[in-house]
């Protein structure tokens, strides 16, 4: 794998890719998800029936508690600027992740939330739904200090979250064309993430559904024996 164009949030000749893991649901499981060796914790602080969703006090908590051993990351799903700051100067996660409907918030909005929040690295959510996505991508690429490129399900809010992988030759044009760090989500587990990074070749890779494991009577917490095995599948891949 060639080193991408130069971006302050690279680090010096880091060629391995990163991996981020979704979502995180207590200290205790984002500490032990952070030992395994992933980079980016994702929480999700919300209450509209998102995937492992939780409020806003804990995803600040599970933030405050990882400082040092990962990144935190928090997403959004919302339409309006409001309540997306709102989280953001409580939360206080490294990265924001905004999420929402492909297309409610355009490049412009998000170049106001920068404004807003300064000094807070937005990872913007590219729908990778066909070729569209690729000019979506370069469309918030002069704003976003990240792109994230996901699937999507309809009953879903928002774009991710659906389990299901997308076309990586889209994704692969993405990364080409564009000089910030790209992330591949959207189905990634450990059987398919080696595939995923030398088709796509993006700076880092998101897993969500298929590091989980199902809990009796619904909901679901990570799985560290299946997230140890996303990273190492990641990390070996060869590129």
């Amino acid at each position: 794998m060639s080193l991408p164009v130069p971006h302050p949030l690279y680090d010096a000749l880091v060629i391995s890719p990163r991996v981020q893991i979704y979502t995180m649901q207590s200290v205790e499981e984002a500490r032990a998800v952070a030992a395994c060796g992933v980079d980016h914790l994702g929480v999700t602080p919300a209450n509209c029936g998102l995937p492992g969703e939780i409020g806003v006090e804990l995803a600040a908590e599970i933030c405050r508690s990882v400082a040092g051993a990962a990144k935190s990351v928090a997403l959004s799903v919302e339409t309006d600027l409001d309540p997306i700051e709102e989280m953001a100067r409580v939360v206080r996660p490294d990265i924001l992740h905004l999420c929402g409907p492909a297309g409610a918030l355009g490049p412009a909005h998000v170049a106001e939330l920068r404004s807003r929040l300064p000094g807070v690295p937005i990872m913007q959510a590219i729908a990778v739904t066909g070729p569209e996505a690729v000019e979506a991508a370069l469309s918030y690429e002069p704003v976003a200090d990240y792109l994230i490129l996901d699937s999507v399900d309809p009953a879903i809010a928002g774009v991710g979250a659906s389990g299901e992988v997308h076309d990586w030759a889209v994704s692969a044009t993405i990364v080409e064309a564009v000089d910030v760090p790209v992330i591949l989500a959207g189905g990634l587990s450990p059987e398919n993430v080696a595939a995923a990074l030398t088709s796509v070749q993006p700076w880092a890779v998101d897993s969500l559904t298929h590091t989980n494991r199902q809990l009796p009577g619904g909901g679901f917490c990570k799985d560290l024996d299946l997230v140890e095995h996303f990273v190492a599948a990641a990390r070996g891949a060869s590129l």
